[in-house]
């Protein structure tokens, strides 16, 4: 945990020490709001591991879950959450779960959590994962990174040399090197991480078996009770870094082929990485004309009545590994975190998600770090 994550960990904790968290919901908290999350998984990873921030454990899950029923809030579907955004009635805060990628162990180990409480939850697959044909690259990264004591690349900006003898020079050089890279284009973060792949003996292809769920178990989730699939993109692309054609086609064929496998309507999106830099005004667009009923982000923050305007911009609250408590979690329910970040201004996150990236995701780099605060995992 850096600098940054410490710092909002502290700020949690002071909220939960000086009951803010409860205090503040009457004007803080929204109608309701969606959780992201991508791993939960038995805790197995130490020392060099900067994707860990992507895992909950299951008990912190059954945690999680157990602690929004006490409090009297709602667990709601996708559909349910929209419906109740789009009513004019004020009933109870209402929590709807989604999972990003389409991982083996959201069945394995979170579905089991999930249904001891009666939560429904809302699954976002990427086709090209269990086809085995799209890449996972953030973990090529991590696994090239792990086994290389050494990087040294050729990038069109310049060189880039580490040493990564240690698990902290692994880190600092993972750090350095990824957020260079998602500055960039994306074929040049491929091509990078591909030749890093390849020095140090790593199979792509291996990698999604692993970790990604086959099309048999899919077909055999959908239809479940409490389970509904949602698109995310057909490969996992940072849609806003490509052209119009190439992301309406990653937009609309992977809701047509999601639906041509499992034999379901597909109601609602996903956008990959989904900070302004992937999705931005013309992704939302894009998504609108598609016919999905929703769409979410990674940017953070609750539902207020404003969303019900911007369906296919909804901000969304991380679980991450980054801050499994109880502390962490009252903070990000009550919506005091994200009322501070806006300053309190009525407009809330809404606005946010709406204006920027209006230029296919472009922003500022002050931009960045201030969306950047909540350390959303944007993989």
């Amino acid at each position: 945990m850096n600098g940054r994550h410490r710092a909002i960990a502290a700020a949690f904790r002071i909220m939960a020490a000086t009951g803010a968290d409860r205090w503040s919901r009457g004007f803080a908290q929204g109608r309701g709001v969606i959780l992201t999350l991508h791993h939960v998984r038995p805790a197995e990873r130490h020392g060099f591991a900067p994707n860990a921030l992507l895992d909950l454990t299951p008990n912190f899950l059954d945690a999680a879950l157990g602690l929004i029923r006490a409090e009297g809030y709602d667990l709601v579907s996708l559909d349910d959450a929209i419906a109740r955004l789009q009513s004019p009635k004020r009933g109870r805060f209402f929590v709807a779960l989604t999972f990003d990628d389409g991982y083996r162990d959201n069945v394995e180990h979170a579905w089991p959590v999930l249904a001891k409480h009666g939560a429904p939850w809302t699954l976002f697959v990427t086709p090209g994962f269990a086809d085995r044909t799209a890449r996972l690259w953030w973990l090529e990264l991590e696994e090239a990174i792990r086994a290389l004591p050494r990087l040294d690349l050729v990038l069109p900006d310049g060189r880039f040399t580490a040493r990564t003898e240690t698990d902290a020079e692994k880190d600092h050089a993972f750090s350095r090197l990824y957020w260079r890279l998602r500055k960039g284009p994306e074929a040049i973060l491929l091509s990078a991480i591909s030749d890093l792949a390849r020095q140090a003996g790593v199979d792509p292809v291996a990698l999604v078996e692993r970790d990604c769920l086959p099309w048999e178990t899919l077909r055999a989730l959908s239809g479940a009770p409490g389970v509904s699939i949602g698109a995310h993109t057909l490969t996992h692309p940072m849609l806003a870094k490509h052209d119009i054609e190439a992301a309406r086609r990653e937009i609309v064929e992977s809701q047509s082929r999601l639906e041509a496998e499992l034999g379901l309507p597909i109601r609602h999106f996903a956008y990959p990485v989904g900070d302004p830099g992937s999705a931005g005004a013309r992704e939302f667009a894009l998504v609108r004309e598609a016919g999905f009923a929703s769409a979410v982000t990674t940017r953070p923050g609750h539902l207020v009545a404003e969303h019900a305007d911007h369906l296919h911009a909804l901000p969304r609250v991380s679980l991450n590994g980054l801050h499994q408590n109880e502390a962490a979690l009252r903070a990000l329910l009550s919506g005091l975190p994200f009322w501070l970040r806006n300053r309190g201004r009525a407009e809330q996150s809404w606005r946010i998600a709406s204006t920027l990236g209006q230029a296919g995701g472009e922003q500022s780099e002050a931009s960045s770090r201030h969306l950047r605060w909540a350390a959303a995992p944007q993989r």
